[in-house]
């Protein structure tokens, strides 16, 4: 009977809880249904919700297979030896262990959320399937190891109740942040990164306050194709896999860099690189279409939930959500992660490795470019193009040594493995969950982890309704100063404009000017 009860909580977690795509068609068939449309208006809008999220996927998927050869380039070039943080190895190597346990936490703990959305301010639905699955993982493995295997039913409710409150209070903390990125209240951020995103918005309202957008870029008229986002992104990420590319060819011995793409010579090594740059910017592209496909779906549709289930609900989404807000910055924000997981690897290597023992986090291509791309946006709202560069700079150091803390809390099997969890969230709770356990006592574990989750949920309960609800945006200031400097510069421009009319007009009518062209 258990083993059957575990089947069908494993089925329902993670073949409907953990895609994303289901997640969202159901959601938007409830919301249809509780609107009063019709069944077709219902099947349809549900349908289409699903296939923009799976297109959104297909482009997720497209850019991770064009960067993966770009990790082992970097590597095999630099030489960089450690961990690499990837969430997906690492929730399943844990799942052979932790998978029931797990499956438990995340169908409780999506019951917690929904509960603490009804019944407090918090109204925000998480709906990344995947990150539900993860943070389950995390909490089954974190857990376990601090009140030990005898003990499964309280891992279970701990960390059922801890996963309901991480799925509504970051939602909550990052949503004034959100308010200005996407410039309205329809949709929330829900990303289990969302610590590096606060961050890299914060941050671009200390450096960019006169800083212009990384969408207002101005280019020659030459280079006017630049405009076009998927085409500066292929061309960017072009440039950066040629650097690596000719890097190769000089230092490593040819078969070894002719392996990295399966390429026959050095021609076609070149080509590939070349076709992988491609590939990156048609992913991005197929993602931007994919966002705007399933938002068209899912935002009106969630005004059933809001209306008739959860009161003033808000429906908390994955992080390419707000890729089309600045594709640019996305760019901009990935590559100064990039460079900030590289300093902070340095940071570990010369000083917090030997002083605390911290393992050695690579920066992987994948992690850097979603959450790097997404504080790239956050900072470009708050901060423009200095705060997209200083944000995703930030978040790089955030999301390198934050997994190496993890790895201290995983355990003595999981903690030998060579990957980590890779984002900011499952970083900074899991260690701060763990941390707590350190006493081997299950009560005082209980009573450190249960204070944990009602200090959280307090804090965002404040937050949402003294900040959040009274309508604080961040970077107001700068947003007046730059639509100043874009009045100024609106207004020169047609003085301009109006001076070299003027002097035209007095050409024409000089008589002498008209002898002189005759």
């Amino acid at each position: 009977m258990d083993n059957w009860f575990v089947a069908i909580l494993e089925f329902i977690g993670l073949q409907i809880l953990n895609v994303p795509a289901y997640l969202i068609g159901i959601i938007a068939a409830i919301g249809l249904i509780a609107l009063k449309r019709s069944a077709g208006q219902v099947i349809g809008g549900g349908l289409k919700a699903a296939l923009g999220f799976l297109i959104l996927g297909a482009g997720a998927n497209v850019v991770v297979a064009s960067l993966e050869p770009l990790g082992i380039l970097v590597q095999e070039v630099t030489g960089m030896q450690g961990v690499v943080p990837t969430n997906e190895a690492i929730v399943a190597i844990a799942s052979a262990q932790y998978g029931a346990t797990s499956a438990y936490v995340l169908v409780l703990g999506f019951v917690v959320m929904l509960l603490l959305a009804r019944f407090t301010p918090l109204k925000y639905i998480f709906l990344t399937g995947h990150h539900m699955v993860f943070m389950s993982i995390l909490l089954a493995v974190v857990l376990s190891v601090g009140f030990g295997a005898e003990l499964q039913w309280l891992v279970v409710v701990i960390g059922a109740f801890l996963l309901g409150v991480i799925m509504v209070v970051m939602p909550a903390f990052a949503h004034p942040w959100m308010k200005r990125v996407t410039g309205d209240d329809s949709i929330a951020i829900g990303h289990f990164s969302t610590a590096g995103y606060i961050a890299a918005g914060a941050v671009g309202q200390g450096v960019g306050r006169r800083s212009h957008s990384t969408e207002k870029i101005e280019f020659p008229k030459g280079l006017s194709f630049l405009r076009d986002s998927m085409v500066a992104t292929a061309i960017s990420m072009m440039l950066i896999y040629l650097v690596f590319a000719i890097w190769a060819l000089i230092v490593l011995p040819a078969e070894q860099a002719f392996e990295i793409f399966a390429a026959a010579d050095g021609g076609a090594f070149i080509m590939a690189a070349i076709m992988q740059a491609l590939q990156f910017g048609v992913g991005v592209a197929i993602i931007l279409y994919g966002v705007r496909t399933f938002l068209g779906e899912l935002v009106p549709a969630f005004q059933g939930i809001s209306e008739k289930v959860v009161p003033g609900a808000k429906p908390a989404l994955d992080i390419p959500v707000v890729f089309p807000f600045g594709p640019n910055a996305v760019l901009f924000g990935f590559i100064a992660s990039f460079i900030g997981g590289v300093v902070a690897l340095v940071l570990i290597g010369i000083w917090l490795g030997p002083m605390w023992g911290l393992a050695l986090i690579l920066p992987g291509m994948v992690p850097h470019f979603f959450t790097g791309g997404g504080a790239g946006v956050f900072g470009n709202a708050t901060g423009g193009r200095a705060g997209a560069l200083v944000g995703g700079f930030v978040n790089g150091i955030i999301i390198t040594i934050l997994p190496a803390l993890l790895m201290l809390v995983m355990g003595e099997v999981l903690g030998a493995e060579n990957t980590t969890f890779g984002d900011a969230d499952f970083g900074w709770f899991g260690t701060l969950i763990g941390t707590s356990l350190l006493s081997g006592n299950a009560v005082v574990g209980v009573v450190l982890t249960v204070v944990i989750g009602l200090v959280l949920i307090a804090a965002a309960w404040a937050f949402q309704v003294r900040v959040v609800n009274r309508g604080w945006i961040p970077g107001a200031q700068r947003a007046e100063e730059m639509a100043r400097l874009e009045a100024e510069e609106a207004a020169a421009a047609k003085a301009a404009r109006a001076e070299a009319r003027s002097d035209a007009a007095e050409r024409s009518t000089d008589p002498t000017d008209r002898d002189m062209r005759s």
